[in-house]
């Protein structure tokens, strides 16, 4: 499932480099050129025993206080602020583990160093990662964000073993943190996760092999798996959750990959139907889970006026302002995510209309909603599809 289906990524900084001619001719070929390491794949040794009880290893976590960049807040834009921010007054305490995406694209090794000799452009990019897609979750009593040695960006733009084994490498981090956050949290506490593109394959593996017959299953809210295609015929029964059908349902899984019309998204929809799902069958033509951000349930459509807010950023990535109405969201029959004409945010849109970057801040105010919206169902004893 890896195999290339981030090279997109890759877009806006080979592009500078060979023109576009060249590009839509040799694509994947130029951005494995540019991205996988010619280096040998060097086994990672696994963390110290409680290594993530270090505060150093978290991004957002308890006690980071001011700099944690999962608490910021974007302002709203225009009147309808007030009427569109959700109201998390009454909330009861839940906590938040949330994977950032892919921010290493260094050739020079497969894995991110984390630690003293951490990339600091690798950590920069992380951080607004988080800034922008963790955010929607700061409802939460608490957030917790681990760093973790991430398969770099080459890793997915090759068949070699050396990919997989580097994206095998990453998750022994993840489930490592994974498992120190669920021994730090009280028994009774609500649990939300959340990923986005390389976090959310973390995440559905997270789901595959630690919460599925787990003491804590029963905890878990939903699971935001954002930005990575899940396969409702050949990876849903395997993950041991079902798609969130309701917009107050709990206990089950969300997705969406979002592309602007005309979209192309050909090279997500090939690599998809050539990959092996969880079951060990091809996915070919399977349906690819697409939950409406909008509404919160499973296919549909919504109108822009349903938007409570986009988070629009600004040149530097490191701040924004929520929209609403910005874009409407239908879920299209091939799974992915249609959000009419492009909207204008940023230089980071990917070929074919791809807005793989901007997955949840396009609908951030809509994702906060959700959360308190289910996190309410939750506590309330839950909703029925």
């Amino acid at each position: 499932m890896a195999k290339k289906f981030l090279y997109f990524i890759a877009f806006t900084i080979v592009v500078a480099l060979i023109g576009r001619i060249g590009w839509e001719m040799y694509k994947v070929e130029l951005a494995a050129i540019a991205f996988v390491p010619s280096a040998e794949f060097t086994p990672q040794e696994p963390l110290e025993e409680n290594a993530y009880q270090d505060p150093r290893l978290w991004y957002s976590r308890p006690g980071i206080g001011t700099k944690d960049p999962a608490r910021w807040q974007p302002s709203y834009a225009g009147e309808r602020s007030r009427s569109a921010r959700a109201n998390d007054s009454d909330i009861a305490n839940f906590a938040v583990f949330f994977i950032h995406p892919t921010s290493y694209f260094n050739r020079g090794a497969w894995n991110a160093p984390i630690g003293e000799n951490a990339d600091k452009e690798a950590e920069r990019i992380a951080r607004l990662y988080i800034r922008g897609m963790a955010s929607p979750f700061n409802s939460a009593s608490e957030i917790w964000a681990p760093k973790y040695r991430q398969a770099t960006m080459g890793a997915f733009l090759t068949d070699a073993e050396e990919g997989q084994q580097a994206i095998d490498a990453a998750y022994q981090d993840v489930r490592e943190a994974f498992r120190y956050f669920v021994s730090s949290l009280d028994d009774d506490t609500p649990i939300v996760l959340a990923g986005h593109s390389q976090g959310s394959l973390h995440l559905i593996r997270l789901l595959r092999e630690e919460v599925k017959g787990s003491d804590f299953a029963d905890r878990i809210v939903a699971s935001y798996a954002v930005g990575w295609p899940i396969s409702i015929d050949h990876d849903l029964p395997a993950m041991g959750v079902p798609a969130c059908a309701t917009g107050a349902q709990t206990g089950c899984v969300l997705s969406w990959s979002s592309f602007a019309e005309p979209a192309d998204p050909s090279p997500v929809i090939e690599t998809y139907a050539q990959s092996t799902g969880f079951d060990g069958q091809k996915r070919g033509d399977s349906k690819i889970l697409c939950t409406n951000p909008i509404t919160g349930t499973l296919g549909g459509i919504a109108e822009r006026d349903a938007n409570l807010g986009t988070l629009v950023p600004d040149d530097s990535m490191a701040s924004g302002t929520l929209v609403p109405g910005a874009v409407p969201a239908r879920c299209a029959g091939n799974g992915l995510l249609m959000i009419g004409e492009p909207p204008e945010l940023g230089s980071h849109v990917l070929p074919g209309n791809n807005y793989h970057v901007y997955d949840i801040p396009l609908f951030w105010a809509n994702t906060q909603a959700d959360v308190i919206r289910r996190v309410k169902a939750f506590t309330d004893g839950g909703d029925e599809p």
